[in-house]
């Protein structure tokens, strides 16, 4: 009998010890609401988390309901979860991590998020079609105005700043690992 729970204590202390283990995915989920609870952007980078959408509108609307009466950048948790949050105008950003994760890296995520959002929203409130133009860097007359190619560009744009992201994990992780 001893032979048999020796392993399964080992497989558990395993377990519990890699749960805890520092890791370079640290957002679980990043959503987006009004004011009202109602859903305008999520992803959910853990699939095993909530697997249905019925168990992510839940998980939202329980979030909701504790953080919608703050009107500052807060920490909050929710189901074994570390959310950190902000609020602006009439809508909430979220970014979801577990229990274990670092708040200061959930809310340089969040604050990366709001800030990217915020520039880019920026652009669509201009009605003249060349100043546009110029603060999405683009010059008329070598590249044709159309909405695709300003999609690319801002695709482009999130793209480098992903990279950029990815690589300072990198740096993070190697200085740990020394």
């Amino acid at each position: 009998m001893t032979a048999q729970t020796c392993p399964r204590q080992h497989q558990r202390t395993t377990m519990e010890i890699a749960s805890l283990e520092p890791s370079l995915y640290t957002v679980k989920a990043v959503f987006i609401l009004d004011n009202d609870g109602h859903r305008l952007l999520s992803k959910y980078y853990d699939t095993e988390l909530y697997p249905s959408m019925k168990e992510q509108k839940n998980f939202e609307n329980n979030v909701f309901n504790k953080t919608h009466k703050a009107d500052t950048d807060e920490i909050a948790f929710v189901e074994g979860m570390t959310i950190v949050y902000k609020c602006s105008i009439d809508l909430f950003f979220y970014v979801v991590g577990s229990a274990q994760e670092n708040e200061l890296m959930l809310m340089a995520v969040l604050n990366c998020l709001f800030e990217s959002l915020s520039q880019i929203l920026r652009v669509i409130l201009e009605s003249d079609p060349q100043q546009v133009i110029q603060k999405v860097n683009y010059r008329a007359d070598e590249n044709p105005l159309s909405e695709q190619s300003v999609a690319q560009h801002i695709t482009d744009k999130l793209a480098m700043t992903s990279n950029i992201m990815q690589s300072a994990k990198e740096q993070i992780k190697w200085s740990i690992l020394k």
